[in-house]
């Protein structure tokens, strides 16, 4: 027994060190999977969310800035033209990063209460990327729009 906690010793590891060694590990292997935000992630995303159904464009307004200089808190509203009634209204907004480790950002739910069809948030964008907004009306259809936000980092692009 000493002989092993002499040789631990000499190689100059304790067991904390090789603890927090291989918990820095294990981060940077899940941080790394997750990090893989582009558009085939997006893409796969809708796909679950709307199955085959095929998302057209119109309808869907995105407000975003064109470039950001902080991307900490990137302002974004989105709309949808709709005239909210009991047979024809929006029921959900999804927001989309293709940049972002996980690309869902934000969803947001409507009923024909709810008068109009607008949502405005914040979001973290680390670099230059696309957002979209996919919104499923009561009928089952589905619009999207899409907008490419470049972010730079102390007012240099990026």
């Amino acid at each position: 027994m000493t002989g092993k906690l002499e040789q631990t010793a000499t190689v100059g590891f304790d067991r904390r060190q090789i603890m927090v060694g291989l918990m820095a590990g294990a981060g940077a292997l899940l941080w790394g999977g997750l990090a893989r935000g582009d558009e085939a992630g997006v893409k796969a995303a809708i796909a679950e969310l709307f199955g085959g159904r095929q998302a057209m464009e119109g309808k869907v307004s995105l407000d975003l800035p064109e470039i950001a200089e902080n991307g900490n808190t990137v302002p974004v509203e989105v709309s949808v033209e709709s005239p909210m009634t009991a047979n024809d209204y929006v029921k959900s907004v999804h927001l989309f990063a293709d940049g972002n480790p996980s690309p869902e950002v934000a969803t947001f739910h409507f009923t024909a209460k709810s008068g109009r069809a607008q949502a405005a948030t914040r979001m973290r964008l680390a670099k230059t990327q696309n957002v979209l907004a996919v919104a499923e009306l009561s009928d089952g259809s589905i619009y999207m729009a899409s907008k490419e936000v470049k972010v730079t980092i102390g007012g240099c692009g990026g």
